[in-house]
């Protein structure tokens, strides 16, 4: 008995020494900047050598009565349902097409790959020099080609959000495109081969047979969309910072303005309690949005 129960503390100490590492990581990296967040947003701060002051709901109320807080909402459910409803039919189209094994599909899918490990401040640049309303390559080109007369301003108030999209789409479809193929190819076979011989050919076999097998992954592919689409920043803070007017204004990328402002011209000052609410209230409706989402794709499980 003592034997076996030195064994198992053995075990155990064995099982937390490889823990150990992750679990500091964690503490350090996710828990305490939570707790941090939950303490600050209790009270007005503006960051290292400033007074600590406890002002109780007043910064959560203030969110409430923040209009460009609510039009950062509202831009990121826009850009979020823009980029997710183009990129995932685009990204099973190819994964299926590649899946087919046609000849140079590796190094398409390769090249499709590789705006995923790019870094997105240097891709938000490269497009920033594209779209550029008076020397960017974009509009030169559809001015060539005489579909556009004048230049047309991509990151003005009125096309910002939509460039954004288009530009999210572009960096998002080869990872996507992945897990769809890694999806695809543990179909089994057997089963597409007897759908062909009972005569489900093409679009049949498609709709039939294969979406409704790639249902599993097809809910974990659409939870990853949208925990990333509501965590887009960094290209958003390198393309327009938000701007003109916070026509492309998002829920974390107004947050960070109020942690570390982006620009010395930034009317906004450091305001760590305020930005610790902002980052409270944004996590609440992340968080809504992905519970009705677990909670619909379980009724569809159901269903079907």
């Amino acid at each position: 008995m003592r034997n076996l129960t030195k064994k198992r503390l053995k075990e155990s100490m064995y099982a937390y020494s490889l823990l150990g590492p992750n679990l500091l990581l964690f503490l350090c990296f996710s828990f305490f900047p939570v707790i941090w967040m939950l303490k600050y947003m209790f009270f007005r701060y503006g960051g290292a050598g400033t007074s600590e002051t406890f002002i109780g709901l007043e910064n959560i109320m203030r969110v409430f009565r923040d209009g460009i807080y609510w039009k950062a909402v509202l831009n990121t459910f826009i850009y979020a349902v823009g980029k997710i409803i183009i990129t995932i039919p685009i990204s099973f189209s190819l994964a299926y097409i590649l899946n087919k094994k046609i000849k140079g599909s590796g190094v398409f899918q390769s090249l499709v790959f590789l705006p995923t490990i790019m870094s997105s401040a240097v891709m938000g640049l490269v497009f920033y020099l594209l779209f550029n309303v008076y020397n960017g390559e974009i509009n030169r080109m559809l001015m060539a080609a005489g579909i556009v007369d004048s230049p047309i301003n991509w990151l003005g108030a009125d096309h910002a959000l939509k460039t954004l999209v288009i530009v999210s789409v572009w960096g998002a479809i080869g990872n996507y495109m992945v897990y769809f193929l890694a999806g695809l190819q543990q179909i089994p076979q057997e089963v597409l081969e007897s759908a062909e011989v009972d005569g489900a050919t093409g679009f049949r076999r498609l709709w039939n047979i294969t979406i409704p097998m790639m249902g599993p992954i097809l809910k974990i592919i659409l939870m990853l969309a949208i925990a990333n689409a509501f965590n887009d920043m960094n290209m958003i803070l390198v393309l327009t910072e938000g701007g003109p007017y916070n026509a492309s204004m998002v829920m974390t990328l107004y947050a960070y303005k109020f942690f570390f402002p982006v620009s010395a011209a930034s009317s906004v000052m450091p305001q760590f309690g305020y930005g610790a609410a902002l980052s409270f209230v944004s996590a609440l409706i992340a968080g809504a949005v992905t519970i009705l989402f677990l909670r619909f794709s379980k009724k569809m499980s159901d269903i079907y």
